[in-house]
């Protein structure tokens, strides 16, 4: 079991958080040689205070800044994909998915913001390891709009949206029940978040705030119970505070946001989500969300650089989902929801990429001239057809001399 889990964390200057990250698996009895982690940074970046870092802290792990993400594709004979990562982009976790692509001992991926610190009474990594063992009965959510809003259980006192929750959708007529889940169904753990919330620009102004944090605060106790979107229901992903299976890699490709002529930025974990959340719908699969909390302590910046960024792409949002919602892949009998077991992790892999083909192909081949920024969609689908491709050729054997693909 040594080293099964990839941590990815983008970092540019609060790495030190993960120090916090293992004392709370050591105070909670979670074994730390099971870690595997890689700080993904830029080469302006304290990489060697970094690397020190993990030799002080006695886990396993990597650096990669630019420098050392090219030589990294040079290695692996995949240059001709590098466009797929944007540079100098939260998107750059993506880096972090082809790395565990590329080393199969990864059964498990972790997703963690370096501003974010664990809730010292919970087992951050235990608990997520039990969401993606879950079997059982959970509380299911759904809503008129089709949309979940994953802070809804305090919804009327708060009154929060996350970031990516299309407008739309709002004021939306939400139903709660039960579902069960079998074992290996559940496919990612998204843990929620206490202090900041995790909200868009446009919103946080709506609250007064001009700093980029939003002056209405979460706690623990605005979470309820943990729970699954219904099939059918879209909600929003926020990659600071995930665990994830590394089957659902092919679907899971973290958008090419900020690097790109339209300036679009901001949605590359939430598009994600709605691609992960129509793939295990078609997949029979589920996202589990609610524990564990972390502390979500963003670093004051100016609300309008956050709103310059997203500006470009609110308009996308509002339509991206519906689009993806009417694709309708074929998918390989045994893949469909008669739930495959946890053995035929190969075949689900194939499974996820055909679903995140079919996506692709409907975006990079559709008309969008009718939305601001439309041939983003385009775009985004072409990157998302590479990032197949890039897979593929992680899969092939690479020649030693010259780094050539045999």
């Amino acid at each position: 079991m040594s080293q099964d889990i990839c941590v990815v964390v983008p970092t540019i200057r609060e790495y030190e958080c993960m120090r916090s990250y293992f004392e709370n698996a050591r105070e909670h009895g979670f074994d730390l040689s099971r870690l595997h982690v890689v700080l993904v940074t830029e080469d302006f970046c304290e990489t060697d205070e970094m690397e020190r870092m993990l030799e002080e802290e006695d886990v396993s792990g990597e650096v990669f800044d630019g420098s050392r993400r090219e030589e990294w594709y040079a290695e692996h004979g995949v240059e001709e994909y590098e466009h797929v990562v944007p540079a100098a982009s939260h998107a750059e976790t993506s880096f972090g998915l082809l790395y565990m692509w590329a080393n199969d001992e990864f059964e498990y991926g972790f997703f963690i913001d370096d501003d974010t610190l664990p809730n010292p009474e919970e087992d951050f990594f235990g608990t997520h390891m039990e969401n993606l063992a879950f079997e059982g009965e959970i509380e299911s959510v759904s809503s008129d709009e089709n949309w979940v809003n994953v802070l809804y259980q305090n919804a009327d006192e708060h009154g929060l949206y996350p970031r990516g929750y299309p407008y739309s959708a709002m004021d939306e007529t939400v139903e709660t029940g039960t579902t069960e889940i079998e074992g290996g169904q559940v496919v990612a753990s998204q843990g929620l978040w206490t202090n900041v919330p995790d909200l868009d620009a446009v919103r946080i102004l709506m609250d007064g705030d001009l700093e980029g944090q939003a002056q209405t605060r979460t706690t623990a106790d605005d979470f309820g119970e943990d729970f699954v979107a219904e099939r059918g229901n879209y909600l929003t992903v926020c990659s600071m505070n995930l665990a994830f299976r590394r089957e659902v890699i092919p679907a899971f490709y973290q958008l090419p946001m900020d690097d790109n002529e339209w300036n679009v930025g901001r949605f590359d974990d939430i598009w994600s989500g709605v691609f992960l959340k129509r793939a295990c719908d078609v997949l029979g699969k589920r996202i589990y969300n609610g524990a564990p909390l972390c502390e979500h302590n963003k670093a004051p910046r100016s609300t309008f650089d956050d709103l310059n960024n997203e500006v470009p792409g609110l308009e996308l949002n509002e339509h991206l989902w519906r689009i993806i919602d009417s694709v309708e892949p074929e998918v390989p009998r045994a893949a469909q929801p008669a739930e495959p077991s946890e053995d035929d992790a190969g075949e689900d892999a194939d499974s996820y990429a055909e679903v995140f083909e079919a996506m692709a192909h409907e975006l990079a081949d559709g008309d969008w001239e009718e939305y601001n920024n439309g041939a983003f969609f385009n775009y985004v689908g072409e990157h998302m057809l590479d990032w197949l491709e890039c897979l593929e050729a992680l899969d092939r054997p690479v020649a030693v001399a010259g780094n050539r693909r045999l």
